[in-house]
């Protein structure tokens, strides 16, 4: 059964950090694309950041220089580490593996909240 789940939401003050975790397993973790998506209340979802199996990573233009992704295939984890948070970074955060022959796969979201 393939699970995403991640950890690490919270309410935090602008300005303030968070680290988002999401731990895989059910899938072949080393051949995906993981990415880290977000929903904010009325709005699509869009991407923030991906990391490729090979370690090449995209940035939406809005978290740039602000967030960083990682990846540790040995735990079978993804990592967002967000800084220097705004209020527009408010959202439900989702975790998503992608392969293009194995399929898609979405977290159940965590909660982020920043105060102003």
């Amino acid at each position: 059964q393939v699970q995403l789940v991640e950890s690490g939401g919270g309410l935090v003050q602008a300005g303030g950090s968070l680290r988002l975790s999401c731990a895989a397993s059910g899938i072949t973790f080393h051949l995906y694309t993981m990415g880290w998506y977000r929903q904010a209340p009325g709005k699509q979802r869009d991407l923030v950041a991906t990391i490729s199996s090979s370690g090449t990573t995209q940035y939406a233009d809005s978290v740039k220089g602000r967030f960083t992704i990682s990846r540790d295939n040995a735990k079978t984890t993804v990592i967002l580490q967000m800084n220097t948070l705004k209020p527009e970074d408010t959202a439900t955060y989702y975790c998503n593996a992608v392969h293009r022959q194995l399929g898609n796969r979405w977290g159940q979201g965590t909660q982020v909240t920043v105060s102003s």
